[in-house]
């Protein structure tokens, strides 16, 4: 597959010797799980037995991290002003 696809030729072309084919694996599923693809089902698209592997292939982009962070402080504030917490998080 390698020779076939010329990868080293393709990647030293782009300037990017570095980078392997697996890799493509997790940037691709990274993408799919941000856009909402549930894990079990992005599980199946990779063809692995459990779960804990494919979430292996996961990596978040700072963004994502931020925006999770902002969501979580914008629910407990509307948690707190509805009355249904009393304290600050």
């Amino acid at each position: 597959m390698r020779d076939a696809a010329h990868w080293d030729d393709v990647t030293r072309g782009l300037g990017y010797e570095h980078l392997r084919r697996h890799d493509l694996r997790h940037t691709g599923l990274t993408w799919m799980a941000d856009t909402g693809i549930l894990p079990h089902i992005l599980k199946e698209i990779a063809g692995h037995r459990l779960i804990t592997t494919t979430q292996r292939y996961f990596h978040p982009d700072v963004l994502r991290i931020l925006e999770a962070g902002q969501a979580l402080t914008h629910h407990l504030e509307e948690l707190q002003r509805d009355g249904r917490i009393n304290r600050r998080w």
